[in-house]
């Protein structure tokens, strides 16, 4: 088992969440790939997003919609601050985590969490586990409270 998957595993325990990491065999990198191999419709993926505030250089955590282009105008109102979408090396370094399988838990640092109410739709959602083939089931609403993720304002 990989580091990155044991922390989010030890994040989920201290946070008191019940969650079972599943590795596929294939790829789940990819939104699409994710709910092929899960069998669910791609709004139920959540799209764990990182980005670098312009203003303060600091990152920022966006779950998303995996049926949805992250809405950084939208993100942005709600941060405070106007975002770009961080480089691969920046969020490996500071998060842990590789593209295709950041996690929302067990993050190298504290970040600040945002999600897109639209994923509260739904009773079970997947999300990354900490590489590109592990994620795990969860409700929306137990992530939100365990990651402190504030809605995203209309």
């Amino acid at each position: 088992m990989s580091r990155s998957i044991r922390r989010v595993e030890q994040a989920a325990a201290i946070l008191g969440l019940d969650i079972t990491i599943l590795s596929m065999p294939d790829s789940t990198r990819t939104a699409e790939e994710a709910a092929a191999a899960y069998g669910c419709t791609l709004s139920q993926i959540v799209k764990s997003l990182i980005f670098l505030r312009i203003d303060t250089k600091k990152l920022a955590l966006l779950l998303s919609p995996g049926d949805q282009k992250a809405d950084l105008e939208r993100a942005a109102r709600t941060i405070g601050a106007p975002l770009k979408q961080a480089n691969a090396q920046t969020i490996r370094d500071l998060t842990g985590f590789s593209i295709g399988g950041v996690s929302p838990l067990g993050h190298k640092i504290s970040l600040p969490t945002f999600m897109d109410p639209a994923l509260l739709r739904h009773e079970t959602v997947w999300v990354a586990g900490g590489t590109s083939n592990a994620v795990f089931a969860i409700n929306p609403s137990r992530l939100q409270q365990a990651t402190k993720a504030r809605l995203l304002e209309r």
